[in-house]
């Protein structure tokens, strides 16, 4: 794991502020350097192995943990074929004289969710397969004697 003690203050300032947008000019201005310069020392600064480093790292890291791995989506689409899932909806409700009361209800989800689902699983699985695949091997055809054939 990459230490912040390998940056100096500006570097680390830079590499943060280039974590939230991924604009490096944005985020030279935003580190402190001069908006004149800003481009250049941003490519400067993302050239720097120390710097590239510790933005990688930090990279990894939010995509762990905020990307669904493959394990996560399929387990959530089980969990929706099987019915173990509910959605949140909004209804209406009159109250009498004209007045009427919004409320959020939990039901399970729709038989087409379900399927939809069902249907994801199936293709991640290779259970649908409209097309075949076939391999074959061409083997050139080479013709030989051409001083002896007819004309």
């Amino acid at each position: 794991m990459l230490s912040i003690e390998n940056l100096n203050i500006k570097q680390k300032r830079f590499a943060d502020e280039y974590l939230i947008d991924l604009n490096g000019t944005k985020a030279a201005i935003r580190a402190g350097y001069s908006e004149k310069t800003a481009e250049q020392q941003a490519v400067r600064l993302l050239r720097n192995v120390k710097v590239k480093n510790y933005i990688d790292e930090h990279l990894k890291k939010l995509e762990s943990e905020k990307i669904a791995d493959t394990k996560e989506i399929m387990e959530s689409l089980t969990r929706i074929l099987r019915g173990q899932e509910q959605e949140e909806t909004i209804v209406i409700e009159g109250q009498g004289d004209g007045v009427s009361k919004a409320r959020k209800i939990k039901k399970e989800i729709s038989p087409k969710d379900r399927l939809k689902a069902a249907e994801l699983l199936g293709k991640r699985y290779g259970l649908f397969t409209d097309k075949i695949e076939q391999t074959t091997e061409v083997k050139p055809i080479v013709i030989t004697g051409g001083d002896d054939l007819e004309e």
